[in-house]
């Protein structure tokens, strides 16, 4: 354990101290002033509480659509595909190796004004002129982050899935089980933490994701993370992007306690 360890602390637990350290200093004429004070944190959500709201707003949806299509997806690869199953899993792992910039630019290709999407409604005369709404809106920004992170959302709900035993179905059946009570009482119970696991990858990727925002979101979709690279890269105030950052780590942490609990009451074997 002692590599590890190491590693783990030199390069996670130390430059997060840091910049948690940092996150309460000050920044005058544009140099760090070492201080004790809660100003960036007042700063974050006085005047970026409505991005804060959009974000995980953002976040939710997405992790939301993800997690349903993922579980759909390997429910059918685990029940549905027999001896294809693998093949189908193999087939979204794949993808993964497309790279997250060419996936981005990829639906710009789509959902531009002279894009696929366009050109084929265009053709098919359901539409006169192309719609710009498609592009740079908060639905490009859910539609390429649900493509990218469903893979990593479909691996840990398939595992789950392969853990459900054949024998406990087909006895539910055997006793008279309807296929809904079967999902609900058997397969969907020993599925949570899969989908818990789907739900919380997928949501701290988009909640702190600022490339999507940048390159398909457009002026209407400004996301924390766009705010946080500014104030690193641009504005030069490492205390002010280090307190959004916490913040945005903190409601991560806190919307995910609340939704793993709203999971486990709903998936409660009924008595």
């Amino acid at each position: 354990m002692l590599p590890s360890t190491a590693i783990f602390i030199a390069l996670f637990l130390i430059p997060v101290s840091y910049f948690f350290i940092l996150s309460f200093w000050r920044v005058r004429a544009y140099r760090l002033q070492p201080d004790a004070t809660l100003d960036q944190y007042f700063v974050v959500f006085n005047e970026y509480g409505e991005s804060l709201f959009f974000t995980f707003l953002m976040a939710l949806t997405v992790a939301t659509v993800t997690t349903v299509i993922a579980f759909a997806y390997a429910y059918f690869c685990r029940f549905r595909a027999g001896r294809f199953g693998m093949v189908f899993l193999f087939i979204s792992i794949i993808t993964l190796f497309g790279g997250y910039l060419t996936k981005i630019y990829m639906w710009k290709t789509i959902l531009g004004s002279n894009g696929v999407l366009n050109s084929a409604l265009l053709l098919l005369e359901l539409i006169d002129k192309p719609i710009t709404a498609f592009l740079f809106s908060p639905f490009a920004v859910v539609i390429t982050l649900t493509h990218y992170t469903l893979p990593l959302a479909i691996l840990p709900i398939y595992g789950s899935l392969r853990g459900v035993s054949d024998v406990p179905l087909e006895a539910a059946r055997d006793i008279g089980a309807n296929p809904r009570r079967v999902f609900f009482d058997i397969i969907l119970p020993q599925t949570r933490v899969g989908l818990i696991s789907s739900f919380s990858l997928t949501f701290i990727f988009a909640a702190g994701d600022y490339v999507t925002p940048l390159l398909v979101g457009g002026p209407h979709t400004s996301m924390i993370g766009l705010f946080i690279q500014s104030q690193f890269g641009h504005r030069l105030n490492a205390p002010l992007g280090s307190s959004m950052s916490f913040i945005v780590i903190a409601l991560c942490l806190l919307l995910i306690g609340l939704a793993s609990g709203i999971v486990f009451r709903a998936t409660r074997p009924k008595g």
